[in-house]
């Protein structure tokens, strides 16, 4: 599997643990701990105080990402209240100040903070490209979840959370293995156990959709019998409409998506807009970046500003 004991004994690294892959630094080992250690392995130095505000939500998300990235890249954390002439030669004027060391040199830095996505970013930008261990095995689940290969993927997921247990891909992952697996009870509940804030996450909310529309779709007539039911009268919307929900149920989501925007173009406003509602639903369920998705959202702008 992908994912790697983050501290070659499976559990992640703490400030001043035996990786020292994060740990408080000072002007007299700033030498040692950024300039030459950068030439091993990128080095990232946040510039901190005790009363900056702004440093309490930094800190915590960097040193997240950094144990994260398993041994990639190192925090080295430096209290400006403690390090005056250290700050002024590296000319912080404000805090938080983040500067990037490679090869023992900056490279790249920023002030104020980020949230996590440009925070990740700023990291990719420094350690190459090559992604978090976390990341990579969060690909490698959905490779094999996208191959019918369930258990591994399950397998796979669950590792990702035992390193990190609020992480809601992972989580996400693992419901929609359930459902793949045709387990959807099962799935319901996972996603039902879960603390709000993992419910709260993009990925969990999508899969929750996912699962509103499949229950949705499990109370429709058979795909067949509802297209011969069209076929005598193009204009029953209603019919079209449990159509497609049939269609996403028997995992057709893009002739389910056709019928959909079908409505929406005889009659935009049916059922209280009810069509594009649906519509929405699915393209969270698929995911925004779902090649299906994109050419569904393509398909209904050309129908709303047509």
């Amino acid at each position: 599997m992908a994912l790697l004991n983050m501290d070659g004994t499976g559990s992640a690294p703490v400030a001043g643990g035996a990786t020292d892959l994060i740990r408080d630094t000072d002007t007299a080992h700033f030498g040692a701990d950024v300039v030459e250690a950068s030439k091993q392995v990128p080095v990232i130095v946040d510039f901190w105080a005790p009363w900056c505000g702004p440093c309490k939500t930094l800190g915590p998300m960097l040193e997240k990402l950094i144990r994260e990235y398993g041994g990639r890249v190192k925090l080295m954390k430096i209290n400006v209240d403690e390090n005056q002439e250290l700050a002024a030669q590296m000319r912080v004027q404000s805090i938080p100040m983040v500067v990037a060391f490679k090869d023992g040199r900056p490279v790249d830095g920023f002030q104020g903070a980020l949230p996590e996505s440009q925070l990740r970013s700023f990291i990719e930008r420094v350690t190459g490209g090559a992604g978090s261990p976390v990341d990579q095995a969060l690909a490698e689940a959905q490779g094999a979840l996208d191959g019918g290969d369930h258990e591994t993927a399950m397998q796979i997921f669950a590792e990702v959370l035992q390193h990190d247990e609020n992480n809601g891909a992972a989580h996400a992952g693992m419901a929609r293995a359930l459902m793949a697996s045709g387990a959807m009870d099962d799935a319901r509940e996972y996603v039902d156990a879960l603390e709000d804030n993992i419910r709260a996450s993009k990925e969990v909310a999508a899969v929750v959709t996912a699962l509103d529309l499949a229950a949705e779709a499990g109370d429709t007539g058979a795909v067949d019998e509802l297209r011969a039911k069209l076929a005598g009268n193009a204009d029953d919307h209603e019919t079209r409409y449990e159509l497609a929900l049939a269609l996403y149920g028997a995992n057709k989501s893009d002739e389910a998506i056709d019928e959909l925007i079908a409505i929406i173009k005889k009659k935009r406003d049916w059922n209280e807009d009810a069509a594009r509602k649906q519509l929405l639903k699915i393209f969270e369920a698929l995911g925004f970046t779902n090649p299906i998705t994109v050419a569904g959202r393509r398909k209904l702008s050309t129908v709303l500003f047509s």
